[in-house]
């Protein structure tokens, strides 16, 4: 029952995108825990969940096999790629087994505490969920599972974040677990020796009509409020905007050898030409587009820089930049400007570097066991979190890889006056139900910040998707294309964008008064 249950909630997810599974995908797991005594158990059923839901929606991981490439050997190549999976699979189930246990020990110590267990679950999982998006490895979230088809839900992100979506899901599953209870024992605890035995129930999968009335509401009143909101317009689009984008399709194996390089530049450079003349204000590349370090005197960079002092339309270029003042060769994944007098002028350093890829954490015990798979010789080390990517038509909001996932690095760009966003990744290995995902967590960014969001990648999907979540367009993957894309300046400021994830501190915060009141 309980792996059934992450299996719904993981072919929820896209690309199967299923949404409306996510809707009692969780009952399952709150009857198994609700209904175990023991706590280690209980949380062995919630580790067990997480095993299969974050098991199915990342086995894209797996996809960095092969890497002989590289010069590592066949078997290495095949650990790494599975090691990689697995960690990331087992750091999501144990926030899943935490909950489990909790679930469990709240149940049966305070059997008769229905609506509070509800609340208290509730206020757990999203806590959880915060707490791993702080740290170095997080995906598939809860809200994903509305992304990018109800639109109507996402739009509650508005009012605090994808921690909203998370919320009404768990605590809708929550109240039909109590509803549709199979077991009569699971309303509470047996009872104490001195009183009889509580008599089962004529038919135990008679529904507790208020709880499933209350559980009904709970839905109809999320996609009631997000109608509101994806209907209500509160200030006028402020200015179009006119970008164009390539998607370079040159495979990671091939653009670090010296051919690779070369068609990266002659693709580049000829769909940045073919869109000038489209009239674009500015031309977009992926992550890592030109997979150099950046020196000005360089043949590559050299002609980049001609070219865009010629035709006079800024380039974002996505490559590694050095780090200004660094006592040693550091660099940073970056996203530049690049303008006609052949400077950079506005910068966007990746502030979620890849574990493994990108470094290695904790260097001094792990560096001498694991190689490093990123391409450079030298430290790429992380942003700074208050950045700001000011261009030559106004502030953006950027995303650099996997950071579409973290919500908690766009808010405070939207709020220091990022008018529009854009995402750059590579994508490459990785099949096109990743590049699902990735699409998913882009709509979510453009609905909780009300802003349009441009998705610009080495190998699909690239695509624009408007500030209520619907995709204008999306590009094929696994394909080199350029594409004029037209959209909107925005300067609102949604609740999410001013107070930030506000419900989940409410939640934990009635949830701790809930327990005291019965203590």
């Amino acid at each position: 029952m309980v792996a059934l249950s992450g299996v719904l909630m993981a072919i929820a997810l896209p690309p199967w995108s299923l949404w409306p599974l996510a809707w009692v995908g969780l009952v399952p797991l709150w009857w198994v825990v609700r209904a175990t005594p023991q706590v280690g158990l209980a949380a062995a059923y919630g580790l067990l969940w997480g095993l299969v839901y974050y098991g199915i929606s990342l086995a894209w991981i797996t996809h960095l096999h092969p890497l002989m490439w590289m010069g590592v050997p066949w078997g290495s190549s095949v650990a790494i790629a599975l090691s990689s999976w697995l960690f990331i699979v087992l750091w999501g189930s144990v926030c899943i087994a935490v909950w489990g246990g909790a679930i469990a020990w709240a149940a049966h110590r305070w059997p008769s505490r229905r609506f509070w267990l509800v609340l208290a679950g509730t206020a757990l999982w999203c806590a959880l969920e915060a707490l791993r998006n702080h740290s170095p490895l997080d995906w598939s979230p809860l809200s994903l599972t509305q992304s990018p088809n109800n639109l109507w839900i996402l739009h509650l992100s508005r009012l605090s974040g994808p921690g909203a979506i998370t919320a009404i899901l768990v605590a809708t599953n929550g109240l039909l677990a109590l509803a549709f209870s199979p077991v009569p024992t699971l309303l509470g605890s047996p009872s104490p020796p001195s009183h009889p035995p509580t008599p089962p129930l004529p038919y135990p999968l008679l529904p507790r009509r208020p709880l499933a009335l209350m559980a009904i509401a709970l839905v109809l009143l999320g996609h009631t409020l997000g109608a509101l909101l994806y209907a209500h317009e509160a200030v006028p689009a402020d200015q179009a905007l006119t970008l164009g984008l390539i998607q370079g399709n040159v495979p990671t194996r091939e653009k670090l050898t010296p051919q690779g390089v070369n068609q990266a530049l002659e693709g580049y450079t000829s769909g940045y030409r073919a869109l000038v003349a489209q009239g674009v204000e500015a031309v977009v590349t992926p992550e890592g587009a030109l997979p150099q370090l950046w020196n000005p005197n360089s043949p590559q960079i050299a002609a980049i820089l001609r070219t865009v002092e010629q035709d006079g339309v800024p380039l974002w270029l996505g490559t590694f930049a050095p780090v200004p003042g660094a006592g040693r060769q550091q660099y940073t994944q970056s996203l530049l400007e690049i303008r006609p007098d052949g400077q950079a002028h506005g910068r966007y350093d990746k502030v979620q570097l890849v574990p493994l890829g990108e470094y290695v954490p904790f260097e001094a015990v792990l560096g001498r066991l694991i190689s490093r798979l990123s391409p450079l010789d030298s430290y790429l080390v992380p942003g700074a979190a208050d950045q700001r990517f000011e261009t030559s038509v106004g502030q953006g909001v950027v995303g650099v890889c996997y950071e579409s996932a973290y919500s908690r690095l766009f808010r405070p760009q939207v709020s220091s006056g990022g008018e529009f966003i854009v995402t750059a990744s590579n994508n490459d290995p990785y099949p096109v139900g990743m590049m699902r995902q990735h699409h998913g967590f882009d709509v979510l960014r453009a609905v909780e910040s009300d802003r349009w969001a441009l998705r610009v990648t080495n190998t699909g999907l690239s695509g624009l998707v408007d500030h209520h979540g619907r995709t204008v367009w999306l590009g094929e993957p696994h394909t080199y294309l350029i594409h004029r894309a037209e959209l909107e300046r925005r300067q609102t400021l949604t609740p999410y964008i001013r107070w930030g994830d506000w419900l989940t501190p409410l939640l934990l915060g009635l949830g701790v008064l809930g327990w005291r009141d019965r203590r």
